[in-house]
């Protein structure tokens, strides 16, 4: 198998914010994992975002701290970007992370392989090309401003490589045929609103508030493009060493992991309930029902890593020219995963 590595990540940034997470998760403290000392307890990373949703879930229900036992604790962090969530397993800041693909290959190749493995599956789809009302095709798009939430990151490839097959060229300086324009998420949600740009191509539920609060439109739902339309979004990946030296932790953040999507796709109103009231708890701001509701929808929750999918997109990243060769043989560890699975009489997944 191979895949590539994305050129350009924002490290100093990262590193700015990991050196604020280290600062308040106290470093390793009692949580150390070195000398396979006993571990206190686990630090698990997610983004206050509905593609985590199995992480919220996980959280506010209690699976992850019921799973971990009375002895350990569960000390979570949260991230607004991959980059920093990355740093943060590089420093030993934490030891899991709920992450996107991208920047999951990137940490694997930052580290040549040594840093981290990917465990589990979280989530699929959830992507959407959003433009206005007045933009009907894709020749439509030719002189328009399109944003993406980050240079090289998972929307932004896809978004490049789509235009290239359509014809339409693009280069990282926001030039060519298509003006792409990287920026936060939520400065998206304002350009949109104010006509700055013309569209952006952009996850759960940015989505479906640009539809709501804004009167954008569906002009590409990224699953179309992909077979069986299944994508990864979301996986969960944890630091080489703390899965050597405590694969019994991972096997129970594993095991809670499974528990929230099977809780997620077996009661769909109380996933939702318990994903807003952790989303008011990390931010104040919980999501409005008819966003919420549209988001969750658009979204598959998956023990299934969908690898095919992460090699596919590497691909056409270094099509566009974002990405560098590196090898990816051995990113994906599902041993502990197929047990659970196996042991609650599911399918095994496959890292192919």
């Amino acid at each position: 198998m191979r895949v590539r590595r994305l050129r350009g990540m924002a490290a100093a940034l990262a590193a700015v914010a990991v050196t604020a997470l280290a600062a308040a998760c106290g470093g390793g403290g009692a949580s150390s994992s070195g000398g396979g000392a006993a571990k206190t307890e686990v630090r698990l990373g997610f983004f206050p975002n509905i593609t985590h949703s199995t992480a919220l879930v996980g959280v506010k229900k209690g699976f992850f701290a019921k799973a971990l036992g009375g002895n350990v604790t569960l000390k979570t962090a949260t991230f607004n970007a991959g980059p920093a969530a990355t740093e943060a397993i590089f420093s030993d800041a934490i030891d899991a992370t709920y992450i996107g693909p991208n920047p999951a290959i990137n940490a694997w190749s930052k580290s040549k392989g040594q840093a981290i493995k990917i465990v589990a599956g979280s989530a699929s789809g959830g992507v959407y090309l959003v433009v206005k009302p007045e933009i009907n095709s894709v020749a439509d798009l030719k002189g328009k401003k399109i944003a993406t939430p980050q240079l090289g990151n998972t929307q932004d490839v896809a978004l490049r490589f789509w235009l290239k097959e359509k014809g339409l060229q693009t280069d990282t300086k926001g030039g060519g045929d298509v003006s792409i324009l990287p920026q936060d998420n939520a400065q998206t949600l304002q350009t949109f609103a104010t006509g700055d740009i013309d569209g952006a191509w952009v996850p759960e539920p940015f989505a479906s508030r640009l539809i709501t609060e804004s009167k954008g439109k569906i002009l590409v739902t990224e699953a179309d493009l992909w077979p069986n339309k299944q994508f990864v979004i979301t996986h969960l990946i944890v630091r080489q060493q703390f899965l050597k030296e405590h694969p019994d932790l991972v096997k129970k953040l594993i095991e809670a992991h499974v528990e929230s999507n099977a809780y997620i796709n077996s009661d769909p109103a109380g996933a939702k309930e318990a994903i807003n009231a952790e989303l008011q708890d990390l931010t104040g701001k919980p999501l409005k029902p008819q966003v919420l509701d549209s988001a969750f929808k658009n979204i598959t929750f998956t023990n299934d890593p969908i690898a095919s999918s992460l090699v596919s997109s590497a691909d056409h990243a270094e099509k566009v020219g974002l990405l560098d060769p590196v090898d990816l043989n051995g990113i994906y560890d599902l041993k502990i995963l197929n047990e659970v699975l196996t042991a609650k009489g599911q399918q095994a997944v496959t890292d192919k």
